[in-house]
């Protein structure tokens, strides 16, 4: 709990400080041994800190990908030479459904060492090292370079600090880790998972050894209510228990192993498939009756001592049927937060012990209750069907991360729609497992499911043929393992489209040769460029800090951007510009400049658009966006990484708005010649 606040905290933080420039990540660097001689062979350590939250990408994965990796440059001096490679110890390994590839980083710690040979007394070691950090919580990333420099006379290395972006949380993410769902909506998911468990048939009839242990227990109103509320408690604490006893090995140190990694989502896919046979009556998980019999005895003693083993008796006879769900919400909530599977199995066990309270309290309730049935059998069934359909989501993720190639988006799609179909025709009694009872009619709320089951198989068919289907964007393979598009071959033989008013009336963009906007966007990725359009068309400007290796960037512009009232007003109201700020290209020496910030040489075009983004609007993070007029007035509050789409689109109606209404901005953010 006090990990989920600290997140909480820290988001707000983050908030609170768009307008800062974020310093999260420290380095230092040593000569070992530090007092070398000539033609010794010694070991440079670049040691990097790097804040909860965050990581650092390293220096061992395929450049092209897309996320920015460390590089190190040393500049030739005939004091030294290099022996072998620039070598990162012990990166983590993850794999990015964004760039669709495997790419290493560190958290917490990162460490890279050079093997070099002192060749001259007088040794001068000296260059710089370029890298970028992302954050799990802000979904941004930050590139940094810094110096470094060794002498005979004294040792130095620069200290940086740092902050970025994954989903990922993939990150992330982790990048859910990727996690399809916010925290809240875990707990809300673990609480009706809860409710859930209550129609299954080891737990519904729990509740006249419920009623029958507490009936006459104690007749004093004070007494009973004391009881039924320990009853309760007690639920709630065992399952917080097994939260708790978790928790260590479920926090964010191992979050993106846990997501990205072969080994545990194959387990995690057959523990669910194994869970799926359970509830459809191939076998049953249980505990040893011995075991659960001794709890019972405990139980018949008085006093609150035998209410706590009650609750535990009642806990230890559903087993068979909340086994299956505790296990699903534990799973899902690996590589969470610290406090996720605690917070999972509170929100699971208040809704499974608050019915028992109440029947606790209230005996004579019991009379208003269905009686016992094949319907119970049934919702186990359900659940079984969506304990099956759900594994299939974390051998996705070890298919796409090794690129096995066994279940791409249309072979998934396909498995999924004859596993719904399956169960809508289950539901209409058309087919029969292991403990249904033999009926000849479907109940109305059996139809009503049906209805919905096979309204969902009907949305995801056209999914086989290329539709987005973005409801269901995090449980799916990626678009691009998609064989047959028809969305993209249609787009394709569609050909060209007329020309904009940016391609009509204004300069032809510079740079466009090889930067790029998404979704057939027309801009610019200079400001000064951007700004004479502006004037121009009279429209205001929309610049995008953005990065190559920006994974939030690309979440963005897949999730946020493509939308059609994001996307029509980007391309109708605004001069877009994109200002790279990882780039390495260099200018011509005519453009180089010393910043005011860090008086440093500004060379290529993403050190001066970084430069720019600091030294104006005082932040290094990306994805940050930012709406001007003509003159390089701020027209509304700057924006960052927002997959709220009706969020982002009020942060442009409002930069709209305040152009149209001719105001003078509310800061002067860019003095122009």
């Amino acid at each position: 709990m006090v990990r989920a606040w600290v997140v909480l905290i820290g988001c707000l933080v983050s908030f609170l400080t768009t307008g800062q420039i974020l310093e999260p990540a420290k380095w230092e660097n040593k000569l070992n041994p530090s007092n070398p001689s000539v033609d010794q062979e010694v070991t440079i350590e670049f040691a990097a800190t790097i804040d909860d939250e965050w990581y650092l990408y390293s220096s061992d994965f395929d450049p092209d990908l897309g996320p920015m990796v460390t590089e190190f440059v040393f500049e030739p001096d005939d004091s030294y030479e290099l022996v072998g490679p620039l070598t990162p110890v012990n990166p983590k390994t993850g794999y990015d459904s964004i760039f669709e590839g495997d790419y290493t980083y560190f958290r917490g710690k990162g460490l890279f060492t050079q093997k070099i040979r002192i060749l001259k007394n007088d040794f001068r070691i000296a260059g710089y090292y370029s890298y970028q950090v992302c954050s799990d919580i802000t979904g941004q990333c930050i590139p940094f370079e810094e110096d470094f420099l060794f002498t005979n006379e004294q040792v130095t290395g620069a200290e940086a600090t740092t902050q970025s972006a994954e989903n990922k949380k993939g990150l992330l993410s982790q990048r859910d880790v990727n996690s399809p769902y916010s925290l809240w909506s875990f707990m809300v998911v673990a609480f009706l998972a809860g409710l859930a468990a209550l129609l299954t048939p080891c737990v519904f009839p729990m509740i006249p050894m419920t009623v029958t242990f507490f009936t006459g227990r104690d007749n004093k109103k004070s007494g009973r209510v004391r009881n039924s509320l320990i009853y309760g408690l007690s639920i709630v604490v065992i399952y917080v228990m097994i939260g708790s006893i978790l928790a260590p090995f479920m926090g964010p140190e191992t979050a993106n192993d846990l997501a990205t990694g072969w080994l545990p989502n194959v387990i995690f896919f057959v523990v669910f498939v194994v869970f799926a046979l359970s509830f459809f009556g191939l076998f049953e998980i249980t505990i040893p009756s011995k075991f659960i019999n001794e709890v019972d005895r405990m139980g018949d003693k008085g006093g609150l001592v035998g209410v706590f083993f009650m609750a535990l008796t009642l806990v230890l006879v559903s087993f068979s049927c909340t086994g299956p769900i505790v296990g699903s919400i534990l799973v899902e909530s690996a590589g969470g937060l610290v406090g996720k599977p605690i917070l999972g199995m509170l929100s699971f066990s208040a809704a499974f012990a608050i019915p028992f309270t109440l029947f606790a309290l209230f005996p004579g309730w019991l009379s208003s209750l269905p009686k016992s049935g094949g319907w119970l059998n049934s919702v186990k069934v359900v659940l079984g069907f969506l304990e099956l359909a759900f594994a299939f989501k974390f051998l996705s993720i070890a298919d796409q991360a090794y690129h096995w190639r066994i279940l791409d988006r249309e072979v998934y799609l396909a498995i999924w729609i004859v596993i719904f179909s399956v169960m809508g025709f289950y539901l209409l009694g058309k087919i029969r497992l292991p403990g249904d009872s033999e009926t000849r009619t479907t109940s109305v709320g059996g139809l009503i499911m049906a209805i919905v089951t096979f309204s969902f198989v009907v949305y995801l068919i056209p999914g086989l043929f290329g539709a987005p289907l973005k409801s269901l964007a995090g449980y799916l393979p990626p678009m691009s393992s998609h064989d047959f598009n028809i969305t993209e071959i249609v787009r394709e033989q569609s050909g060209s489209s007329p020309l904009s008013e940016v391609e009509a009336r204004c300069e032809e963009p510079k740079y466009a040769d090889f930067l790029e906007l998404p979704h057939g966007l027309n801009g610019y990725f200079d400001f000064e460029q951007a700004l004479a359009c502006a004037r121009e068309l009279n429209k205001p400007i929309f610049i995008d800090f953005t990065g190559h290796g920006c994974v939030n960037c690309r979440e963005m512009e897949a999730r946020v951007w493509a939308e059609p009232e994001v996307l029509n007003r980007l391309k109708n109201e605004f001069i877009v510009t994109a200002l790279y700020v990882d780039d390495k290209t260099q200018l011509p020496e005519e453009d180089w400049y010393i910043s005011e910030y860090d008086n440093k040489l500004k060379k290529t075009i993403g050190k001066q658009n970084a430069d720019f983004q600091i030294t104006h609007f005082n932040n290094n993070a990306q994805p940050f966006y930012v709406i001007l007029d003509q003159n390089g007035n701020l027209l509304t509050k700057p924006a960052a990484y927002e997959l709220n789409v009706g969020k982002f689109v009020a942060f442009l109606d409002e930069g709209i708005r305040q152009f149209k209404g001719d105001f003078p901005g509310i800061t002067s953010a860019i003095t122009s010649e």
